[in-house]
């Protein structure tokens, strides 16, 4: 009942035997065109790590640059303007500044004098020197012509904040009216520089724009 493998037409290998049978002796995987790692100590071993140590040279240059970067970010005058970050302070200046000008700029015929004492009190340096100058004229001519002027902050930015130095753009209304007369509503616009004293905001320089 056996058979023999010559009768089965398979060779002891196991593979059909005949002029069709393929050839397995070639069956080994084809890796002519695999790229192997370059022996080391070889050309292309010292150009990989050439390539390599650039490429670190590289992201280490890159990473320098943006903290460089990074650094300068910091340091210019925008991140050291608290005006953008510092809300409380930002708040108490504009609020100081507002106060101020409400104070300064209003008077009666009959109490120019509680105007220029005021002045005295919440204005420094060069505003402080140019209200002197320029009420006493002011407050004259309100007497004489029983004028009142009311100020009214409509508005007030922040521009500029450091620790001590504020600068503002503010926006108000001026009311003046004379007796017996309708009163006129006129705009306008200043730019404030301002000054931390004693943990008062002091207007130190007033600019019409």
């Amino acid at each position: 009942m056996s058979s023999t493998v010559e009768d089965s037409g398979v060779d002891a290998s196991g593979a059909p035997d005949g002029p069709d049978a393929p050839d397995l002796t070639d069956a080994s995987p084809d890796t002519s065109d695999a790229q192997t790692p370059p022996a080391p100590g070889g050309p292309g071993h010292r150009r990989a790590l050439i390539a390599g140590g650039l490429a670190v040279l590289l992201l280490v240059l890159g990473g320098g640059g943006m903290l460089f970067r990074a650094h300068q970010l910091r340091n210019t005058p925008a991140a050291e303007n608290r005006a953008l970050t510092d809300t409380e302070a930002t708040s108490q200046v504009t609020g100081d500044v507002s106060d101020t000008l409400g104070k300064v700029l209003s008077y009666t015929p009959q109490a120019t004098d509680v105007t220029a004492q005021s002045a005295r009190e919440l204005l420094a340096g060069k505003a402080a020197k140019q209200y002197t100058a320029l009420f006493g004229q002011v407050g004259k001519r309100a007497k004489e012509q029983q004028l009142t002027l009311t100020t009214q902050v409509v508005r007030a930015g922040v521009t500029r904040l450091t620790g001590t130095e504020a600068r503002l753009l503010v926006f108000l209304d001026q009311t003046a009216q004379r007796k017996g007369k309708p009163a006129g509503v006129v705009a306008a616009q200043l730019s404030v520089t301002a000054e931390l004293r004693g943990g008062n905001w002091l207007i130190t320089d007033i600019t019409a724009r």
